[in-house]
């Protein structure tokens, strides 16, 4: 499959909520094949809404959204379900088995697939995200918040979606844990081609991992495109009260010093001082 193939396309999508909020206001874009995206701003912006939109769990007010060809609006949330899939911020809110393995055997069950696939899509997906077979028969809820979300992708991967999108993979957990995470996400992008799409408001990991970042508010898209473009004009992004990450904003305020404002990294910002300095 091409990495420029379109495999999902948002046309003038609005959704309103029952109550007259309009979350989403003719939102228009498109999700490719290889593509590692972040999609930020701040509470409220739509982020979210447009994801469940996304993945067939809201249908729109008006407009569209096509997932690998379907029409999420005469699609099942089943059907779409094997297409994108949706970790949630809290895997407490995802997870409701009494075992590791029949929380990832759920979605293949669902779908009625033969015992025999099922088995097969829970050993893989378990060692995709690297859980021990000795936890099949823990209760989920006794397990750390790390690996309970291990468990909630894990249940995501055994419907085998092309597209994964994950709700704040690092809230709540410290540096070390959050990369980890977001390690994995990578290698299920790299390794196992994956379309991967975090909301998240860590600009850091924004910065490490997004290729490519869409920015919301008010229910619009205010800036769509690499990412190393977008945290280049932080005038855009205080629209929707998001900094660029600390490395990033450094290297703005220095700017006449001789340094890039598309810094993106630590390594990156001592090369450019070592360039400086030597130059």
């Amino acid at each position: 499959m091409a990495d420029n193939e379109v495999y999902v396309a948002v046309e003038n999508l609005t959704y309103q909520y029952p109550d007259g909020t309009v979350a989403l206001r003719d939102v228009s874009l498109t999700i490719h094949h290889g593509e590692f995206i972040a999609l930020i701003g701040q509470n409220g912006s739509g982020k979210t809404t447009l994801s469940k939109c996304l993945n067939g769990l809201f249908k729109p007010t008006k407009g569209r959204v096509v997932v690998d060809g379907l029409d999420t609006r005469h699609s099942s949330i089943t059907n779409l379900a094997t297409r994108v899939g949706y970790v949630f911020q809290n895997p407490d809110h995802q997870i409701f088995n009494n075992s590791v393995w029949k929380e990832i055997a759920y979605g293949p069950r669902n779908i009625q697939l033969p015992e025999e696939e099922v088995k097969a899509r829970v050993e893989e997906s378990a060692r995709v995200v690297g859980l021990d077979p000795s936890l099949f028969d823990t209760h989920p809820f006794f397990l750390p918040k790390g690996i309970r979300q291990r468990v909630a992708i894990a249940s995501i991967l055994a419907l085998r979606p092309k597209m994964i999108i994950v709700d704040e993979p690092t809230t709540g957990q410290d540096m070390k844990q959050s990369l980890e995470i977001m390690d994995f996400l990578k290698m299920l992008h790299e390794e196992k081609g994956h379309i991967i799409v975090i909301i998240t408001h860590d600009m850091p990991i924004v910065g490490m991992y997004a290729k490519r970042t869409i920015v919301m508010a008010q229910g619009q898209i205010l800036a769509d495109g690499p990412t190393r473009e977008v945290f280049s004009h932080p005038e855009v992004l205080e629209k929707t009260f998001v900094e660029p990450p600390q490395i990033t904003r450094l290297a703005q305020m220095s700017t006449d010093l001789g340094f890039s404002k598309d810094v993106m990294s630590v390594p990156e910002m001592v090369d450019q001082f070592r360039r400086i300095v030597g130059g």
